[in-house]
C-alpha cells in the first residue's frame, strides 16, 4: 500500500480510515478495560470524549486532538506496556522492538498485537497499519536518516508523540514518568484511568522507598554493556533516581548525559558496593555480563565485583513507562536486602 500512496493520498486515507473506526473503538473499548471511566458503551463514548479538542506540547512538537487516536503503533516496548497499562488494548495496532520479558500482568493482550519488526520498522511498513498515532520510546523511532522524521509522520497525516525522556535537556525523575502516563491518558481521553495508575504507582514507590530510607546509601555502577569501556546511566537518567529512591547511589550521577562511556578505571576508583545489570535483547546475556565483569583482573578489587553483588533489572524497567515503579522496589531488595526479610 506505501508505494501506491503519495503523501496526500495518505492523509486522507488515514483520516477517514480514523473517522470510520472510531466508534467501533470506543465502543469494543467498554469490553477491554474501559469500565473504569463508564458504565455502558453510552457513557464510555462520552467519556472518551470529554475534555476533547486536547493540545498537547511534546518535545517542540505542538499537535491538537479533536478526538481520540485510535489506530496506535508504538516503537520500543516502554509505550506499548504504559498502553496496555491505561486499558488502551483497543487502539493498538501494532508494535515494535520488545527487548525484555513483558510485565506478567501486560503479556497476554501485549502478545495479541502484530509485531512489524524486530527493532524499529521501516516507515514503509508503519504506514501499512494505517496508524493515527505513532508513540515512540527512544530518538531512534523517529529517526530522520531512516525516514521516520515526525515531519514525515505529520505529511502523511499521521500525528506523533515521543517520550519525554527523549526531550533532552534536563534530569529525568519519576516525576516524569507521572507526567507521561497523565498526558497519554489524556491524549485518549482516559485520564481518570491514569490518575488511579499513577495512584498505584506512587503507593508502590512509597512503601519501597520508605522501607529502606534510614539505611546508608550504596554506591552503586550500572552496567548496560561495553569491553573497551563502560557503557553506564548518567546523571540525567531516570535510572540514577531510581537508585536513589532504592537506597543508593550512581556512582556516575555527574555524568551530563541519560547515558554514556566511562573507563573502567573510572569505575574502579569509584569503588561501586553493587552492579545494577541492565538487562535487554541484543547486548549480551546478564550471565554472559557476570562472566565478563568477573573475570577482568583489573575488576577484582572492586567491592562489588570482590563480592559478587549484582542486581538485575529489565532495560524497559529504568525508562520512563510504568516499569520504573517496580524496579525502586527490585532495587531496594537487591541493595538492603535484610529490610525486606
Amino acid at each position: 500500500m506505501s508505494q501506491l500512496l503519495t503523501p496526500a493520498r495518505t492523509r486522507g486515507f488515514l483520516r477517514a480510515t480514523a473517522a470510520a473506526v472510531a466508534l467501533s473503538s470506543m465502543v469494543s473499548a467498554a469490553g477491554c478495560g474501559s469500565s473504569d471511566e463508564g458504565g455502558g458503551d453510552a457513557k464510555t463514548t462520552a467519556a472518551v470524549h470529554a475534555g476533547f479538542p486536547v493540545t498537547i506540547d511534546n518535545c517542540g512538537v505542538t499537535t491538537t486532538y479533536d478526538e481520540p487516536p485510535s489506530r496506535v503503533v508504538t516503537i520500543h516496548q516502554h509505550p506499548a506496556e504504559l498502553m496496555l497499562a491505561l486499558g488502551l488494548r483497543d487502539r493498538m495496532v501494532g508494535t515494535a522492538f520488545p527487548d525484555s520479558a513483558v510485565l506478567p500482568e501486560l503479556r497476554k493482550d501485549y502478545e495479541t498485537i502484530p509485531e512489524l519488526a524486530e527493532k524499529e520498522p521501516s516507515f514503509e511498513k508503519i504506514l501499512d497499519a494505517e496508524p493515527d498515532f505513532v508513540y515512540g520510546g527512544y530518538g531512534s523511532a523517529f529517526a530522520e536518516n531512516e525516514g521516520r522524521s515526525r515531519k514525515a509522520f505529520a505529511d502523511a497525516g499521521i500525528d506523533t508523540y515521543l517520550n519525554r525522556e527523549y526531550c533532552g535537556g534536563k534530569q529525568v525523575t519519576m516525576k516524569d514518568t507521572y507526567d507521561e502516563i497523565r498526558t497519554i491518558g489524556k491524549v485518549f481521553g482516559v485520564p481518570d484511568r491514569a490518575d488511579q495508575l499513577v495512584e498505584d504507582l506512587e503507593a508502590r514507590v512509597g512503601q519501597a522507598a520508605g522501607t529502606v530510607e534510614d539505611e546508608p546509601e550504596v554506591p552503586v555502577f550500572v552496567y548496560d554493556s561495553g569491553d573497551k569501556s563502560a557503557f553506564t546511566a548518567g546523571g540525567r537518567s531516570l535510572g540514577t533516581e531510581l537508585i536513589r529512591l532504592a537506597g543508593g547511589e550512581n556512582v556516575f550521577a555527574d555524568l551530563d548525559d541519560v547515558f554514556g562511556d566511562v573507563s573502567w578505571e573510572q569505575v574502579v576508583e569509584r569503588k561501586p558496593e553493587a552492579i545494577a545489570v541492565y538487562d535487554y535483547a541484543g547486548a549480551g546475556s546478564v550471565e554472559e555480563k557476570k562472566e565478563f565483569l568477573l573475570s577482568q583482573p583489573a575488576l577484582a578489587d572492586v567491592p562489588a565485583v570482590r563480592n559478587k553483588r549484582f542486581v538485575v533489572l529489565p532495560l524497559t524497567a529504568t525508562l520512563v513507562g510504568v516499569r520504573s515503579a517496580y524496579a525502586v522496589e527490585d532495587l531496594a531488595r537487591g541493595l538492603h536486602p535484610e529490610r525486606f526479610r
